[in-house]
């Protein structure tokens, strides 16, 4: 394992006036009750499952590379903004990664454990880099020139190309709760089906997308919601679930109103006993939810801003101490000179690399 190379006090420096509470938080659901990340974890967890010898090798390749090869914590670039948010809103601010062949270039310096991107962009580099870092490739993306824009993912890409270019996982969006979902979710599990049989992970984005989750506040981010998100993610066999952090609860109270009493069941044990408003234990909720950890939980970086790094690093702190199994980080890495990006990379990864900063 590589040495970490932050002392405690740079963490606590990032985390500010929240160092206290997030570093020595108890967290209300114990850890006794989850599968935690470890050296491991494939043969722990995965052994036990109906993956072929193929999607376990898969596995430990993704689990085994780059700064946190062997800890059981995943480190990931992903690059799907150039559809996703086009090329100019992704890509302008800085322009050398219109080229994938620097995309690829950041994971490998960045220490990463796989880089998660297009059909488009692996498939042009894949003969260079298939052998050097894990491939993810990510097969559907929202088509954002069609007018009136839509929460709808569509196939960009067949697994079969994914296989044929050397990717060890394969990883789709789910946008939960949309007029699309139901299709969706059919076509999403079809194609992990097809991952499995070929021997590739499967890695779910589990997002949710429906104007009544806008009530006082965002329930997009609400812990119960995107919870369950996750729990239907893990039921189409995702071996990872990428989730945004919590940032609220109570998302079913707030929307079943709304609807008149119309939307889905809840219970208020998960209020009362499973979660608090405490930034730990919503995100242990979402991995209690991903079968209480078997499927390993990786939190996104989100959007580029004026705090990065320590808005990463206290998403990273919360993800660990929670249970999760890592961090996908993306604008805020490629959107700045390469060797910032590599930076705030490394310090995600002293995160988990370090032995202060424990589970809750």
């Amino acid at each position: 394992m590589t040495a970490t190379l932050f002392k405690p006090e740079t963490i606590e420096s990032y985390l500010g006036e929240e160092a206290d509470s997030l570093l020595n938080h108890q967290a209300k659901i114990p850890q006794s009750l989850l599968h935690l990340p470890g050296e491991d974890f494939v043969d722990r967890i995965f052994s036990q499952s109906d993956r072929n010898p193929q999607v376990l090798r898969s596995l430990q390749q993704l689990y085994s590379t780059g700064r946190l090869a062997n800890t059981g914590y995943l480190s990931i670039l992903p690059v799907d903004q150039g559809i996703e948010h086009s090329g100019a809103a992704s890509f302008a601010p800085n322009p050398a990664y219109f080229d994938p062949e620097n995309i690829i270039k950041l994971a490998l310096e960045g220490g990463c454990n796989a880089v998660a991107t297009t059909l488009g962009v692996l498939g042009m580099m894949s003969r260079k880099y298939a052998h050097r870092i894990p491939f993810l490739v990510k097969l559907n993306h929202s088509e954002l020139l069609t007018y009136p824009n839509s929460a709808d993912q569509i196939m960009f890409g067949q697994v079969e190309q994914a296989w044929n270019l050397g990717a060890v996982a394969v990883g789709a969006t789910i946008y939960f709760g949309s007029p699309e979902s139901n299709r969706q979710i059919q076509e999403v599990s079809k194609a992990f089906a097809k991952a499995h049989e070929l021997g590739m992970a499967t890695v779910l984005w589990c997002y949710l997308r429906n104007s009544i989750f806008k009530q006082d506040q965002d329930y997009h981010l609400a812990a119960d919601l995107t919870g369950q998100a996750n729990h239907i993610g893990v039921t189409i066999e995702a071996d990872i679930i990428k989730q945004k952090l919590p940032q609220c609860n109570r998302g079913y109270e707030a929307v079943d109103k709304a609807s008149n009493g119309k939307y889905g069941r809840t219970d208020e044990k998960v209020y009362t006993e499973l979660t608090s408003d405490h930034p730990i234990d919503l995100t242990r909720y979402q991995v209690l939810n991903c079968y209480a950890g078997r499927s390993g939980l990786i939190n996104s970086g989100g959007a580029s801003g004026k705090n990065d790094f320590a808005e990463a690093i206290r998403t990273a702190v919360i993800n660990k101490r929670a249970g999760g199994c890592g961090l996908i980080s993306g604008r805020k890495t490629f959107q700045r000179p390469l060797e910032e990006g590599v930076k705030l990379f490394h310090l995600i990864q002293d995160v988990y690399l370090s032995s202060e900063i424990t589970i809750a």
